[in-house]
């Protein structure tokens, strides 16, 4: 890859730096898809010490972290409860056009990975997409409840949990991101 090509690259994606999403980090910033992405990436390597993930490659499972959110680099980050196939097909197609644009080795690398994801057949892709959907729960449990939509008191609840299905682990995680959210909700309601 020529330093032009990879310069290229980054500048792309550092468009996540200033995409925001839709949760409250403080009174004054959102969340942006850069500190998500990040995040769910530091969520994947904890859990490498962790017997039930001892057969997962998590370096695959870091690196799917890393990119799953470069589409929106192009589209911006429309919330879950918005989004719609339209918007997804948009961003695939985008995002593929863009990485159809890299050169080799990285394309085929890139292209095979985003494949898998897609697939969400592994224990890697399975592993990356529930971060995915644990990193929303807890930013947005870290945020202030007075920035939540109405409809997010449930979404909080329901949101991902066929993500988890696969590992007893992440069910457990679940259950304690789940009591954390309903002492949140209750504090709240407690407070009115």
């Amino acid at each position: 890859m020529e330093p032009k090509e990879y310069l290229d690259i980054l500048a792309v994606a550092a468009r996540l730096k200033n995409t925001d999403r839709h949760c409250w980090i403080t009174p004054d910033r959102k969340e942006s898809v850069a500190d998500h992405s990040w995040r769910i990436a530091l969520m994947a390597m904890l859990l490498e010490g962790e017997e039930e993930f001892h057969d997962v490659d998590i370096s695959k499972v870091i690196r799917m972290c890393l990119i799953h959110d470069l589409g929106e680099a192009f589209t911006g980050d429309i919330p879950t409860f918005i989004k719609n196939e339209g918007n997804e097909k948009t961003e695939e197609k985008l995002y593929d056009a863009w990485v159809d644009s890299f050169t080799e080795p990285q394309r085929t690398q890139w292209k095979e990975l985003l494949m898998e994801m897609n697939a969400l057949e592994t224990r890697e892709a399975k592993l990356y997409k529930a971060m995915d959907k644990l990193e929303a729960l807890i930013s947005h449990n870290e945020s202030d409840i007075n920035t939540w939509l109405p409809l997010e008191y449930d979404l909080q609840l329901t949101y991902g949990q066929e993500n988890m299905k696969f590992s007893p682990y992440l069910i457990r995680l679940r259950k304690v991101i789940d009591q954390w959210t309903e002492d949140k909700i209750n504090e709240h309601n407690n407070k009115k």
